[in-house]
């Protein structure tokens, strides 16, 4: 309809020129995450590909905001989306800290047993046959969870064969060629090889790595509890004793996006901060991994209605209200930390700047 029509152009060229100005703002292996609800995700794509190219699309995040759902169309909607796009081919994001407590243990620290056999059925002899070859076991030095040691060459001892052929017998290859498996295999203590056989019930054996990596790709799906909009709320609430914003994104949220996109020094702009939650969320990073990230918030001094709480606190505009929040954020991460080496260290200052159009 006209109506509608005319409020999706309102709004691209509301966006449009702020993301163009973003990509230029961009390190060249930088990345932009852009939160958004089903009203104008299909627009923002579009504008995005034209902006930041098709091929520096990353991906489209669903954030499950609201399990209970918004009831107030036909479906209870209870997500939004986080758009990911890279500035190049330079950018690459981080993985994310897995909660694992390893149960093995060898002389270089702990590992869990990771299956060698590439589970891809479209590798076999014919199309990868550098990775199809024999490892060699000797059943009689093992460890103690049953590990046996491992040989790429056929040597006293290791006389029992081990093809990389799946249950049902057909050929499949190896995750790793014989340059790299010979380097991870130490014949004069197991407890340094970093691939060993273990025997199956049937009576076969399985080839495993030694898997000691503690960190996971992010999923495109993230619905833990502490990500949904309400944890944002309660945590406001918690900061001023007031629900002084509505819809504050979760601190756990913003946190992940930084921890995906950011190194130790790097700078975050947010150039619709609302509530200042991203600088939130850079400052309790910062506290947790001893990082010395910068942020910058942009908001414009939108009014609080006069009814708010907010506005009956004397926060007569939103950017008020954000500042506020860094400085009671600020030392309440102090003072969570108290105990922490060097953190007294941490930067919880801030400036503000205010802009001012030239008059004439």
């Amino acid at each position: 309809t006209e109506t509608s029509g005319r409020y999706h152009t309102d709004w691209l060229n509301m966006m449009y020129p702020r993301l163009r100005l973003a990509r230029n703002l961009l390190r060249d292996d930088g990345v932009i995450f852009i939160s958004i609800d089903d009203n104008e995700a299909h627009n923002l794509r579009k504008i995005c590909d034209e902006i930041f190219g098709e091929d520096n699309f990353i991906a489209q995040i669903i954030s499950v905001s609201n399990p209970g759902g918004r009831d107030y169309k036909q479906i209870a909607v209870m997500h939004e989306y986080i758009l990911v796009y890279a500035k190049s081919d330079l950018t690459e994001l981080n993985e994310i800290q897995k909660d694992i407590e390893f149960s093995m243990l060898d002389d270089n620290g702990g590992y869990e047993l990771r299956e060698l056999r590439n589970r891809n059925p479209k590798f076999h002899r014919g199309n990868r046959p550098n990775l199809f070859y024999p490892f060699y076991i000797n059943p009689q030095v093992q460890d103690e969870y049953g590990c046996c040691a491992v040989s790429v060459t056929k040597e006293q001892g290791y006389d029992i064969e081990v093809c990389p052929y799946n249950s049902v017998g057909s050929e499949s290859v190896w995750r790793w060629g014989i340059p790299k498996s010979t380097q991870n295999i130490d014949l004069l203590n197991i407890r340094k090889s970093n691939i060993v056989a273990r025997q199956k019930n049937d009576g076969g054996w399985n080839i495993y790595e030694k898997n000691r990596k503690n960190t996971t790709k992010a999923k495109s799906i993230w619905d833990e509890t502490n990500m949904r909009t309400e944890d944002g709320t309660r945590l406001v609430r918690l900061l001023f004793d007031k629900t002084l914003f509505d819809h504050p994104k979760s601190l756990a949220l913003l946190k992940r996006c930084c921890q995906l996109a950011t190194e130790e020094d790097s700078i975050i702009l947010d150039f619709f901060s609302g509530s200042a939650s991203t600088a939130h969320a850079v400052m309790q990073l910062n506290a947790e991994d001893g990082g010395n990230r910068k942020f910058i918030m942009v908001q414009l001094p939108e009014p609080t209605d006069e009814k708010s709480e907010a506005y009956k606190a004397g926060y007569k505009n939103i950017c008020e209200i954000g500042k506020e929040r860094i400085r009671r954020a600020g030392e309440k991460i102090k003072e969570e930390y108290k105990d922490k080496e060097n953190i007294e260290n941490l930067d919880i200052g801030f400036k503000v700047f205010k802009f001012v159009p030239r008059k004439g």
